[in-house]
């Protein structure tokens, strides 16, 4: 007998359901694939800066880098500046590289406190190729992965470009309408079919939300709850401009902290994407406007536009036949850019437990689990930022510098701070950065783990200034960022 094939309906479209779709499409064989969106609602499409976890989605699906690249004036991202969060005029970088070298029972940190004490001057980010290349404009690809990157997108063509390589599998339909009600079986509860507003009728067995923040189908029709996370991250608005370039692209993400919010700054090949994060407790949607229009260059190209949002969470992110992805599961704000993997992380977890032969209740429950774990994490990554600072100059900075954390990131601080050790789970998606972040925000460990005394000063400060070299000496040898662009991907835009 003919297996019968899984009929999969993604709600919406978006960065988020044209993942989905090519990743169903390309990935999951025996299945028909079903995207319904209108051209009549507008998706949010700022989330221009990616992680280098991308590079695998893409790798898994087949999709060209430099192709990718050119359809979306996509630029090359080493790692992003924070500017005034630790405090005024200070700032730092976070890249994606590792850090140094350790040993079996230390890692980096704990040879360059060991430095810091011999009177060592270097900063800790001088010993990440990626962090000293993305402070001297230079990129390019380095065999063995030796230099460790994500990109600058343009979002809204890039789901336009996987909307193009949907369209090439016969499996795979677009359906153009909007949603005008969600249909649940009377006895499982389950989604059984969307109703159009055209009058026609969408069925299928599972059901993938990407309608973004209205959550029409896990939220409105299937009451999931939402756990709301805005009293850790109070920023609940953003206003997002484009503009004309004024110079080459840096091959970095700009992160400036202000007075009650942050502003960031995203280089394209074609323009740059600006915008402004806040609380709309500490500041006016006005004055937000204001600030940002005052700390943009080049001619805008598009109108400002506002967005205003909740930081949170599903408390299931699969609930019965039901899968949400993108907006519709939660939102982290995009201060360490991670809208985009975490989009990827839930395809890519759907795919690994993908149902066959029927939906069972084991896997929904460790999809969510995973998923729990996986963005508690990120949260906590994020809040990071606002209570490691030394600013105490507005009644935001105050906020924050009082409020109570979560005891998952309340213990990681403190064991960083106490004995300079890095608690990470398995499989966890920052590693190096957790280091990054705490030392570029002034959170020096006290302590540093005794296997370094076993090195003389005179083999502690040459291993030092000779890695420190050799960093130095391979972010050199790389040609300037808008060059390498222009040779391996330049864009048509």
């Amino acid at each position: 007998m003919k297996e019968r094939k899984t009929k999969i309906v993604i709600a919406g479209g978006g960065t988020a359901g044209w993942m989905t779709a090519i990743a169903m499409t390309r990935l999951i064989k025996n299945t028909e694939v079903e995207l319904v969106e209108s051209d009549n609602i507008a998706t949010i499409g700022v989330g221009e800066a990616t992680i280098p976890t991308m590079q695998f989605f893409h790798e898994i699906l087949g999709i060209n880098e430099a192709e990718f690249l050119k359809a979306t004036g996509g630029t090359f991202k080493l790692g992003i500046s924070f500017e005034n969060w630790k405090e005024k005029g200070h700032k730092y970088i976070h890249a994606f590289g590792e850090t140094g070298k350790g040993c079996w029972a230390a890692d980096f940190q704990h040879f360059w406190l060991r430095g810091k004490l011999l009177g060592l001057k270097h900063q800790f980010g001088d010993f990440c190729v990626e962090q000293v290349a993305a402070k001297m404009g230079r990129f390019a690809k380095v065999k063995n992965k030796g230099i460790n990157f994500a990109y600058h997108i343009d979002a809204t063509k890039y789901a336009q470009y996987l909307r193009a390589l949907c369209e090439k599998n016969s499996s795979f339909s677009r359906i153009e309408g909007k949603i005008a009600k969600v249909n649940l079986s009377e006895n499982s509860g389950e989604i059984e079919s969307l109703s159009l507003e055209s009058g026609s009728t969408i069925s299928g067995d599972l059901f993938i939300d990407c309608t973004g923040q209205r959550a029409l189908l896990i939220g409105e029709a299937l009451n999931t709850p939402y756990e709301d996370w805005s009293q850790w991250l109070v920023n609940d608005t953003a206003i997002a401009v484009q503009t004309e370039s004024t110079e080459p692209a840096k091959p970095y993400t700009r992160s400036i902290a202000h007075d009650s919010g942050w502003q960031w700054k995203i280089p394209l090949q074609h323009r740059v994407g600006n915008g402004m994060i806040y609380s709309s407790q500490y500041m006016s949607d006005k004055d937000a406007e204001k600030r940002l229009l005052e700390n943009i260059q080049g001619k805008m190209v598009t109108t400002p536009k506002k967005i205003a949002f909740k930081t949170g969470t599903r408390t299931q992110h699969w609930n019965k036949n039901c899968v949400a992805i993108g907006l519709s599961s939660g939102f982290l704000e995009p201060l360490e850019s991670t809208s985009i993997h975490l989009i990827q992380r839930s395809i890519t977890r759907l795919l690994e437990l993908f149902p066959v032969n029927g939906i069972r209740g084991t896997d929904i429950d460790e999809y969510n689990q995973q998923t729990k774990v996986d963005i508690a994490s990120i949260r906590d990554f994020i809040i990071l930022h606002y209570v490691v600072t030394e600013r105490e100059d507005s009644p935001y900075w105050q906020y924050h510098k009082n409020m109570e954390i979560p005891e998952t990131l309340k213990h990681r601080i403190e064991l960083f701070q106490r004995s300079g050790h890095v608690c990470l789970k398995n499989d966890e998606l920052f590693e190096d950065s957790w280091m990054q972040v705490m030392i570029g925000q002034g959170l020096i460990p006290e302590n540093y783990h005794p296997i370094v005394d076993n090195m003389s000063d005179q083999e502690v400060t040459k291993f030092l200034n000779d890695m420190q070299q050799l960093e130095l000496k391979k972010a050199s040898s790389l040609p300037p960022h808008h060059a390498y662009i222009h040779q391996y991907c330049p864009s048509k835009h």
